[in-house]
C-alpha cells in the first residue's frame, strides 16, 4: 500500500471514529439529561391505571399513549438503570403531562396516596338516594353500587329476602376510601346496621317476641314497620307512638280494612323498584325531564288508587313488600318498643310542623284535619 493511500485510509478510520464519538458523545449526553427533561405538555392530569401483572414495558407504552411521557424505550432503559421497574405500584393514578421522566417514576414507585373522605348517610333515605351521596363524594359508582345491591347472590349471602338491601344499610357516618370498591361499601352499611339490629334485638326481647308472636313478623317485617316510622315521623319523641299507631291499625279488630294508608310508601312503589306501574311511570315522568328521578311532585288521585303499585299501602291491607327507607336506631328502637297507647289516626299541626295531632276515633281525626289542614290552608 502506498503512503497516499495508506493515509487516505487512516484519515477514514480517524473521521469514523471520530464521528461514532460525537454521535455516542450526543447520545450519552442526550441520555443523562433525559431524565430531568419535562414532557411538553399543558399541565392537565392524566388518568393512569396500573394494573396487576402489567409488565413494565406495557406501562411505559401505556404513559406514551396516554402523553404523559416520550420515548417508552428510554423510560424503561432510564427505569432498568435506577433498578425500579419491578418497583412501581398498582394503582390509579393522576399524572400531569408535563412532567420529567424522573418524577413520574418516582410517583408510580412512590405508589397511589390513599385518599379518603367522610360521608353521613342520614335516615330515612332510599338506597338509590344513598348511592347518589356516595357517588357525589367520588366514593363508588352510583350505578356500580345498584347493580350490586339488586344482585341475588349479594342478598343471598346477607340473608336478605327481598329484592334489594333497601332497609339494610345502616345511616351513619362514614369514612371511605376515594374509588373504594361497592363490595367493600355495602359489606360496611349492611354490617353496621346488623350490630345496631342485634344490639336493639337484646335489649328489648320481650317486646321484639311479642310483635312476632302477635302479628307473626319476621325481622324483616319489624324493620319494614321501622322504615315506615322513620319517614312518618319528624319530631323524634314521636316515634314510639306513631310506631304504635301503625300497629294498632294492623292488630285492632275494630279498624277494617287493616290499611296503614301512608303516603311515603306508595312514593317508594313509584320510584325504587325495578318493576312499577303505569300510574307511578306517568306520575315521575316529568320529575325525571327536569333531572329529578327521585319525585318532585305531590301525589294524585291515580297514585292513591293505584292497585298496581304493591308499596301502596292505600289499596293494599298489611305492610308493603319490603323497607321503604333505611332507618336509623331510634325508629327501629320505637317499633321494637312502641308506646301501647290506643290512637289510630295522625296528622300534622301546621304544613311546616314536627308534630301531628293524634286521634282514636275517625270523628276526633277529622275535626283535627279540619282544625289544622284547613286552618293551614287559610
Amino acid at each position: 500500500m502506498s503512503k497516499r493511500s495508506f493515509r487516505t485510509a487512516l484519515a477514514v478510520v480517524v473521521g469514523s471514529l471520530v464521528i461514532v464519538g460525537i454521535i455516542a458523545a450526543v447520545l450519552i449526553n442526550r441520555a443523562l439529561s433525559y431524565p430531568g427533561e419535562a414532557h411538553e405538555g399543558a399541565g392537565r392530569d392524566v388518568e393512569i391505571e396500573v394494573k396487576t401483572g402489567m409488565s413494565f414495558p406495557q406501562v411505559a407504552s401505556m404513559l406514551s399513549d396516554k402523553g404523559v411521557i416520550e420515548k417508552p424505550t428510554w423510560f424503561r432503559l432510564y427505569a432498568m438503570w435506577e433498578g425500579d421497574t419491578t418497583n412501581v405500584k398498582t394503582g390509579k393514578y393522576l399524572i400531569k403531562d408535563n412532567l420529567t421522566p424522573r418524577e413520574v417514576l418516582a410517583i408510580l414507585v412512590a405508589g397511589v396516596k390513599e385518599v379518603t373522605v367522610k360521608v353521613t348517610l342520614p335516615e330515612g333515605k332510599s338506597m338509590l338516594e344513598y348511592f347518589e351521596i356516595l357517588h357525589e363524594a367520588r366514593v363508588a359508582s352510583a350505578k356500580d353500587l345498584e347493580a350490586l345491591a339488586r344482585n341475588k347472590d349479594f342478598l343471598a349471602r346477607h340473608a336478605i329476602s327481598g329484592d334489594s338491601v333497601d332497609g339494610y344499610l345502616f345511616p351513619d357516618t362514614y369514612q371511605f376510601r376515594v374509588g373504594e370498591k361497592p363490595l367493600t361499601v355495602l359489606e360496611r352499611l349492611v354490617q353496621r346496621h346488623q350490630e345496631v339490629w342485634n344490639g336493639l334485638v337484646a335489649k328489648h326481647p320481650k317486646n321484639t317476641a311479642k310483635l312476632k308472636d302477635k302479628l307473626g313478623w319476621s325481622d324483616r317485617d319489624i324493620l319494614t314497620m321501622a322504615s315506615i316510622v322513620e319517614k312518618e315521623a319528624v319530631e323524634p319523641s314521636e316515634r314510639p307512638r306513631i310506631a304504635q299507631v301503625f300497629i294498632n291499625r294492623l292488630t285492632s279488630p275494630s279498624f277494617k280494612p287493616r290499611k296503614l294508608q301512608t303516603d311515603p310508601t306508595i312514593r317508594y312503589g313509584c320510584l325504587v323498584p325495578l318493576q312499577k306501574s303505569s300510574a307511578c311511570i306517568a306520575w315521575n315522568k316529568p320529575c325525571i325531564e327536569q333531572k329529578k328521578p327521585m319525585g318532585c311532585d305531590r301525589l294524585r288521585r291515580a297514585q292513591l288508587d293505584d292497585k298496581d303499585n304493591p308499596y301502596n299501602t292505600y289499596a293494599h291491607e298489611g305492610l308493603p313488600p319490603g323497607p321503604i327507607s333505611n332507618p336509623g336506631k331510634a325508629s327501629i328502637e320505637a317499633t321494637l318498643s312502641p308506646d301501647g297507647s290506643d290512637y289510630f289516626y295522625f296528622v300534622a299541626t301546621s304544613k311546616n310542623s314536627r308534630s301531628h295531632a293524634f286521634a282514636k276515633t275517625v270523628e276526633e281525626h277529622e275535626r283535627n284535619v279540619k282544625k289544622y289542614v284547613a286552618s293551614d290552608s287559610e
